[in-house]
């Protein structure tokens, strides 16, 4: 099989490629490039799940970056295991073609416990104190120590947070080329993350995204450069474009208020409670599943989200079929926001009693994506001499709460999930393979079989 890699540079755009991406400039001039099309929700689990198994979420299941697990009665936001991906993977079909295929996964989302043959990925840990340390899972499992010895500790923080930046990007560069050097795979998914902060803090048009632009345009370049060094065919492609925004929708608490959402009080502060609740949002950037828990009420909650500002469509179960969301996961009723808006997970009307993790970052206990984890509270007074106290704390393994992030969602200028405004605007597909893309648009599902191709070409 020929030698393949997939650079998925996330929120990359045709309109984004230009004078400060001089490197990524040069492949799209020298290669064949497809617009990719849309899958609901545009967002990092669906669409990746999507591209790897050829399927629409109402096959492979994966509806959202989270979504209501209606037996455990639980929100689940960022889950890891593989065995949540329903169907064949590339990986797989690969396989079975050429039992010789190996493949290696670097940070592409569900990468534990799959069949890959070499696998990296984010997994923190959280000892007992409530710290949380920088880590990975690896596959196979003596790699994590060879990696984070070599290259030092996984920059987490770097990874997702107020801190989020190149460094991540780049830390998952370098462990590519040292996966190559001692594994060779058939097949190397590489997932480069940097733009989706920026883009998502300030929106395409902000101060810093040409610099990050840059930024992110050396690390593909050299990654470019090594592999096609070493014969391999490359595949440059994105998840989505990142829309500007400036409307947060606040979807449950238009439901609390309606009587609808419960919460249950824990130390004086409220958490959403799903089970109790007749109706709730889990909220995931443009979209939202709402999960009616009383099957009477889907229509006057479908009324209510229909006269909601910021909202564009709400639809049933039946309309949820021709987008490819009609799966048992998904909510009694998809809500799209406004291309403007974006949904909040907040729940609570009095900001004296936010649940305690509202002003930290963590991903899973909050039920709903929350981008305002980007950022640090402007309105904190010496807020770097607070945070160095906290980490002085980390640091001395005493208990703290890192409480610095706003809740203000109005600091958001980017967004994603809906269909792009123009084809420029949406996500890119380029390969140097001539005669493998000769269209310029191509389904979400057929980036598999683009894949596949590239693997079967001598």
């Amino acid at each position: 099989m020929k030698k393949t890699v997939v650079l998925n540079i996330v929120g990359l755009t045709r309109s984004l490629i230009g004078p400060h991406t001089p490197r990524l400039r040069d492949y799209l001039l020298r290669s064949s490039s497809a617009t990719i099309g849309h899958v609901s929700p545009a967002v990092t689990c669906t669409v990746q799940s999507t591209y790897l198994t050829g399927k629409w979420p109402s096959e492979h299941g994966i509806v959202g970056n989270g979504w209501y697990d209606r037996q455990d009665c639980e929100i689940k936001f960022w889950k890891q295991s593989n065995k949540l991906v329903q169907g064949e993977k590339i990986w797989d079909a690969a396989k079975a073609i050429d039992p010789t295929f190996t493949c290696a996964n670097l940070f592409w989302w569900y990468n534990m416990y799959s069949s890959v043959d070499v696998s990296v990925t984010p997994r923190p840990m959280y000892p007992a104190d409530g710290r949380k340390l920088p880590d990975i899972y690896t596959h196979p499992p003596e790699l994590r120590e060879s990696l984070q010895k070599e290259l030092g500790q996984f920059p987490l923080f770097n990874f997702w947070g107020p801190t989020a930046g190149i460094r991540s990007s780049e830390w998952i560069a370098e462990s590519a080329v040292r996966v190559e050097d001692q594994f060779g795979p058939t097949l190397t998914l590489i997932y480069l993350p940097h733009l989706d902060y920026v883009l998502q803090r300030e929106g395409p048009d902000g101060k810093t995204v040409t610099n990050e632009l840059a930024a992110i345009d050396a690390v593909a370049g050299r990654l470019i450069d090594f592999y096609e060094a070493r014969g391999a065919a490359v595949i440059v492609l994105s998840e989505y474009g990142i829309a500007k925004v400036n409307q947060p929708v606040h979807l449950n608490r238009v439901l609390r208020k309606a009587g609808l959402l419960s919460v249950r009080t824990e130390l004086g502060r409220e958490l959403l409670d799903a089970g109790a609740s007749t109706a709730f949002a889990v909220a995931d950037h443009q979209l939202a599943h709402v999960y009616v828990n009383e099957a009477s009420q889907i229509g006057n909650v479908r009324a209510l989200l229909e006269n909601t500002p910021g909202v564009a469509a709400v639809l049933d179960r039946s309309a949820q079929a021709s987008h490819g969301l009609d799966h048992a996961r998904s909510g009694d009723l998809v809500v799209f926001a406004k291309p403007n808006a974006w949904f909040t997970y907040y729940y609570w009307l009095d900001d004296d009693r936010m649940p305690d993790f509202a002003r930290t970052v963590d991903i899973h206990r909050k039920p709903g994506y929350d981008p305002v984890e980007l950022f640090v509270d402007p309105k904190l007074w010496a807020v770097k001499l607070k945070i160095a106290g906290k980490l002085l704390k980390k640091k001395l393994g005493f208990r703290y709460l890192m409480d610095v992030i706003p809740t203000d969602a109005s600091l958001v200028r980017g967004s994603h999930g809906l269909p792009p405004a123009s084809p420029d605007e949406g996500p890119i597909v380029m390969t140097r393979q001539n005669g493998l893309l000769s269209t310029p648009s191509i389904a979400p599902t057929a980036v598999f079989d683009l894949i596949l191709a590239h693997l079967q070409r001598q």
